[in-house]
């Protein structure tokens, strides 16, 4: 089996992808998550390509794909509604600019939440999602949009298999659309991740397991089908250490990339510090350890 594990790490001005890439090894990971700015915002600065070089170096060095590497779109895009012209424009020409940095910074891949469908029908949302990506792929190259798995919260979409497929569906450039799995959601959704094999087969059959390019690992603070999306340590929550290390280690996923979003400990005080280094080693070794007191 060939772990790719690796967690959500930050992307500032100081060092970018180099302080990125730091950051994930200080983990003992061999991949990592970023946002290229802000995850609540559009606000964006100059891509350094001396701090690019400088990080290439360190994961040629480090053995870490940058094709591993996950690049993830801030949370306020939302391409579902097209009620208001000039904001479903703005999200396209800043998700245009966003795949363009991307490229810029010698990645690949840009995980995409779908949207809510708040002045429009769920049908009419996943052609506004589709239609806008087209867009978006009009005028960039290259870099691949993964669509997230979603939990439900309010009117979200890409909820569930069958949604991905409409919007996939309707993308016209196929080879660069993709799928981002994540268990909290899947399990907020209503899946049962200690079932996660017969969710497989029903991926496959209608999507085709070859366009899950990225999962991300959180266990859940909710119970199934909750539709609440907030996210626990590992071995932490309702889903259980064992079901997420079967999901981890499935071997019809071998060779994507698991990414961890779970909070930081102690994430409301001072004292708060990331769990990644704890979880990854305790993913690693199959065994839980209890690390938060």
């Amino acid at each position: 089996m060939n772990l790719i594990i690796g967690s959500h790490v930050s992307f500032n001005s100081k060092k970018q992808l180099l302080g990125s890439v730091e950051e994930a090894l200080s983990y003992n990971a061999n991949t990592f998550m970023i946002y290229t700015g802000g995850a609540q915002s559009t606000a964006r600065s100059s891509i350094n390509d001396e701090f690019t070089y400088e990080a290439f170096k360190v994961m040629l060095e480090n053995n870490i794909n940058p094709k591993n590497v996950i690049v993830h779109a801030p949370y306020i895009v939302n391409l579902a509604n097209k009620s208001d012209e000039r904001k479903y424009d703005f999200y396209i020409d800043f998700m245009t600019n966003e795949l363009n940095r991307v490229k810029e910074l010698g990645l690949d891949k840009i995980v995409l939440h779908p949207g809510s469908a708040t002045t429009c029908s769920r049908e009419e949302a996943i052609l506004n999602i589709a239609n806008g990506i087209n867009k978006i792929y009009e005028k960039t190259s290259d870099v691949m949009i993964l669509l997230e798995y979603m939990s439900g919260k309010g009117n979200e979409v890409g909820t569930s298999i069958l949604e991905l497929k409409n919007i996939i569906d309707n993308i016209n450039d196929k080879d660069r659309i993709g799928v981002c799995l994540d268990t909290c959601h899947m399990n907020d959704s209503g899946i049962d991740i200690s079932k996660f094999n017969e969710f497989l087969n029903e991926f496959d059959s209608m999507i085709g397991i070859d366009k899950i390019k990225c999962v991300h690992v959180n266990d859940s603070m909710n119970t199934i089908g909750s539709h609440k999306d907030r996210h626990a340590n590992i071995g932490y929550g309702t889903i259980g250490f064992d079901n997420l290390i079967n999901v981890i280690y499935n071997e019809r996923l071998n060779g994507i990339p698991f990414i961890l979003e779970t909070p930081y400990i102690n994430r409301n005080s001072n004292d708060a510090y990331p769990p990644y280094k704890m979880e990854i080693d305790s993913i690693k070794n199959k065994k839980f350890v209890d690390f938060i007191q």
